[in-house]
């Protein structure tokens, strides 16, 4: 559920957590309002909210049940603190609704929101208009087997806006670098994996699982076993959308290419041919796996434009 407002830049809106009337009135205190503020910046307990706001624990205690037990809070992680056991609390949305009627369909308002219109291929990565995934990129720095500095990091800031044009609410974009990334941050999320093997290490473990791969022996050229095609060019892109390798209840996104000329190429498709994209494989349109190559239309040396191989 989200509030939305419209102002003459357009509409605003936040995600909202509904309420029952009985319990709106363990909002109504000012002490309340203070904790729920702090919670809606960090999550904090309650001896660390006590110190910020200067007053007595048990206030904030008494206050901390009533809001966890309304639903507005809830513990988002425990860590011991002096012998005890310290929950930390954060809003479960930022905003609350106590609702009087039942909702009415407004379609004007749903074509604001989603102005390009929302597509299964997004999903699970984009849910009820919030970003529902970690991207991870190559770090620039020399890593993995070959050494290699990734130049594809880039290219998750166009990602990151056009992304943006299908949320309704915009949170702070999660990005990792592939070196910073960590087995658990792998089995919890749905991934979008920006570059090819050679420059994400994260890419090259999920690569095998994918119905188009790169092929190490053949110098990692792009290999369909939709077409059995093989493409060696560096201007060789894919996008594909699966089941996630490390975790089969998560869904893994992959755009990259053999050199970072082909991971570009394969953003230039996402961005400029998201429809066509979101079609599905020529050969077999149930499997959402397509191959790009990348064109240099001014011959300038930069790949500006991308046509679908498969």
């Amino acid at each position: 559920m989200f509030v939305v407002d419209r102002n003459k830049e357009g509409f605003t809106s936040l995600p909202a957590q509904e309420i029952r009337a009985e319990d709106a009135k363990n909002l109504s205190s000012e002490l309340a309002v203070k904790i729920l503020k702090l919670l809606s910046a960090k999550p904090m307990y309650p001896i660390e909210l006590a110190k910020g706001l200067n007053v007595h624990e048990q206030k904030v205690y008494y206050h901390i049940r009533n809001l966890e037990k309304a639903g507005v809070i809830k513990v988002v992680k425990e860590e011991g603190k002096q012998g005890a056991v310290a929950k930390y609390y954060f809003l479960e949305k930022p905003a609350v609704v106590v609702r009087f009627k039942e909702m009415e369909e407004t379609r004007k308002l749903f074509n604001v929101l989603n102005r390009k219109g929302s597509s299964e291929f997004l999903e699970p990565f984009i849910k009820d208009g919030q970003l529902n995934a970690l991207i991870i990129v190559g770090s620039p720095d020399p890593h993995g087997p070959e050494k290699a500095r990734a130049k594809d990091g880039y290219y998750g800031m166009d990602l990151a806006l056009f992304l943006g044009t299908f949320l309704s609410y915009i949170p702070k974009f999660y990005v990792k670098l592939d070196t910073d990334t960590r087995e658990e941050d792998l089995k919890q999320n749905n991934l979008i994996l920006i570059g090819g093997p050679v420059v994400n290490r994260i890419t090259y473990l999920a690569n095998l699982k994918l119905p188009i791969k790169f092929d190490k022996e053949q110098h990692w050229a792009i290999h369909s076993t939709v077409s059995s095609t093989t493409y060696p060019n560096d201007e060789s892109g894919m996008v594909v959308k699966a089941k996630s390798p490390f975790n089969p209840d998560k869904s893994v996104l992959v755009i990259a290419g053999k050199r970072h000329f082909g991971t570009r190429a394969a953003i230039i498709a996402f961005l400029k041919h998201f429809d066509e994209l979101a079609a599905g494989n020529t050969y077999n349109r149930s499997v959402k796996a397509r191959v790009v190559e990348g064109i240099d239309l001014d011959s300038d040396g930069m790949i500006d434009e991308a046509e679908f191989r498969e």
